[in-house]
């Protein structure tokens, strides 16, 4: 029997869509689960007639396979794939290769790039986004390691991702945990979009005293807008309008307001403080999903400390028009979650060497992935423009954004405090855009309290050195 061109290992939804994938492209495949009856039930389902066999144990799977073997693993991150690796490198050989799909923090795939290569196998670090959906009919992918891997499994891959007019979404993101990282910040993105959107429809709910269908008719016009058309704005519009099949009311405000999150928000959050970049928009996001988990604490805290005894109007626009100053405030805290991660990335690959192509990274978003947009466009265009971009707002356009639209944003943050409607990352966002255009800040006095306790030192503006004052 022939050897198949393709082992997966972790048959999940995300794996199995994958493995399906990759057969639809006409890679024949052997699939490895920890439990053989998951593999039988796939083989049996989904599977059934395709080119696509199963293994019983890890040894029958590495023999099943063609040399060079290119084997993905889509299993929990962390130690499992710790484990897998050491289970499974006695059976490989030189040149065989490793691709992690899942969801790693990007210095533990420094680390296995560095083991695995020095043993003469290759090892990928790849970030999948796209959901299950995206998994089946074309991901965005984000492989890191050596180019020589990446070349290895380039044919592949270029024929599973998500297709846009420019090319397949994926590319050779840059050495070591390069590729986890950047899955790491379109995570940190995501985060910011969502709590965005979630913002607008409090508002919408709370100011307005719109439904879901309202609501939804909204998000629908945004959607039809380039700086908003995106696919979080889509399911956004999708969420709101589905009913409750039990008694016809909208679904959602059926649902627990507790948040959950798989941790790549943090790691992005972490990663920026260790780096020292603003990242406050995807910071508000991450804490307003730490904060709705606090969900005992809030009943009991809302029957304590009082809101706003009258609440404020909030001018968010009229609906029939799109809600224009709301549309604003929503698309600069877009602009500024976007800005954000890019800024992450500049920095990242400046500090280990990953070499990382913004514009590369932006096109390959554009399809597949969970923050595909229009404004995608834009940011790849910035970047082709000027690769050494500093921040994404002072881009010609972007920054018309920004000075267009900052009015729209200040009257919702301003409506919002009043009323006493937590809006974390429309202020956040605010809070970025004023400090990152104000050309003296306060810190000033900060450096002067710093040297008065603690004798740490100041610059000055009117001569070179550090000095130091006696304040007492």
């Amino acid at each position: 029997m022939s050897k198949a061109h393709f082992g997966l290992i972790g048959l999940g939804v995300m794996g199995e869509n994958l493995v399906l994938n990759a057969e639809r492209n006409g890679y024949s495949s052997v699939v490895f689960n920890r439990t053989y009856a998951k593999t039988e039930d796939f083989l049996k389902g989904r599977a059934a007639g395709l080119n696509i066999i199963g293994a019983h144990t890890l040894e029958e799977f590495v023999g099943a396979l063609e040399r060079p073997r290119r084997i993905l693993m889509m299993i929990k991150a962390g130690s499992p794939i710790d484990a897998m690796i050491a289970q499974i490198s006695p059976l490989l050989e030189d040149g065989d290769l490793l691709i992690d799909g899942g969801n790693s923090l990007y210095t533990d795939t420094e680390r296995r790039v560095k083991e695995l290569e020095s043993r003469s196998f290759g090892y990928i670090g790849m970030g999948v986004s796209g959901g299950a959906k995206g998994a089946l009919e074309g991901p965005s992918m984000m492989p890191g390691g050596t180019k020589a891997a990446y070349d290895a499994i380039e044919g592949l891959v270029r024929k599973m991702a998500a297709q846009v007019d420019d090319g397949p979404c994926v590319t050779y993101i840059g050495p070591g945990g390069a590729g986890h990282f950047v899955k790491t910040v379109h995570n940190g993105i995501e985060y910011g979009i969502e709590q965005i959107l979630v913002e607008a429809y409090d508002l919408m709910k709370r100011c307005a005293g719109m439904d879901g269908l309202a609501m939804a008719q909204v998000f629908d016009g945004w959607n039809q807008l380039e700086e908003l058309s995106s696919y979080l704005v889509e399911i956004t519009e999708v969420c709101l309008r589905t009913r409750d099949p039990e008694d016809g009311g909208d679904l959602v405000e059926k649902i627990l307001d507790v948040a959950g999150q798989k941790g790549t928000g943090l790691w992005t959050v972490v990663s920026a403080l260790e780096m020292g970049v603003p990242v406050p928009t995807i910071y508000a996001a991450l804490n307003g999903r730490v904060m709705s988990s606090l969900h005992t604490e809030r009943l009991a805290a809302a029957s304590v400390i009082d809101a706003p005894a009258a609440a404020a109007a909030v001018s968010l626009g009229e609906p029939s028009e799109g809600m224009p100053a709301l549309r604003d405030a929503i698309t600069l805290a877009c602009i500024a979650s976007y800005a954000q991660g890019m800024a992450l990335m500049v920095e990242a690959s400046a500090l280990h060497d990953y070499n990382l192509n913004l514009s590369s990274i932006a096109q390959i978003w554009k399809g597949g992935c969970i923050i595909r947009a229009k404004l995608l466009q834009r940011i790849q265009n910035a970047y082709d423009t000027n690769p050494d971009l500093a921040n994404l707002m002072v881009d010609p356009w972007f920054a018309e954004q920004v000075n267009t639209r900052l009015s729209g944003l200040r009257q919702v943050v301003a409506g919002a405090a009043l009323a006493g409607i937590p809006v974390p990352c429309l202020s956040s966002t605010l809070d970025y855009i004023d400090s990152y255009r104000t050309a003296r800040l306060p810190q000033n006095l900060l450096q002067a309290m710093r040297d008065c306790f603690g004798a740490h030192t100041y610059q000055r503006v009117d001569r070179d050195g550090s000095f130091h004052t006696e304040w007492l």
